[in-house]
């Protein structure tokens, strides 16, 4: 691909990008949205962490490679940060807590 054919597309790509962000916006700008739209739109940044965990936590590679303890690192640690949550619902202990866990369970699966 030549440069001036991938400029074309950066371009292509920008303009989408950039169409598809702004025009909702100035759209629904000055509208009142019901209860339940914004209800939706809430759930969009819990859904894409979600997304995001889920494709750390169970990676097809790491259960393929025949260490299922290696395998199992993750889901334990999740597993750990899961019961820090619930027992003081703090951010940062969630945060210090699955790193702790993920270390030392990842210590002891070498």
């Amino acid at each position: 691909m030549s440069f001036a054919e991938f400029g074309i597309l950066y371009a292509i790509l920008m303009a989408t990008m950039a169409l598809s962000r702004c025009v909702p916006l100035f759209a629904l700008r000055g509208r009142e949205l019901s209860a339940r739209v914004v209800a939706v739109l809430d759930l969009i940044p819990v859904a894409a962490f979600s997304a995001l965990v889920a494709n750390d936590l169970f990676q097809p590679a790491t259960w393929t490679s025949g260490s299922v303890w290696q395998a199992l690192v993750p889901l334990i640690a999740a597993g750990g940060v899961v019961a820090i949550a619930r027992r003081t619902g703090s951010l940062i202990m969630c945060a210090v807590a699955g790193l702790v866990f993920y270390l030392v369970l990842g210590a002891i699966a070498l």
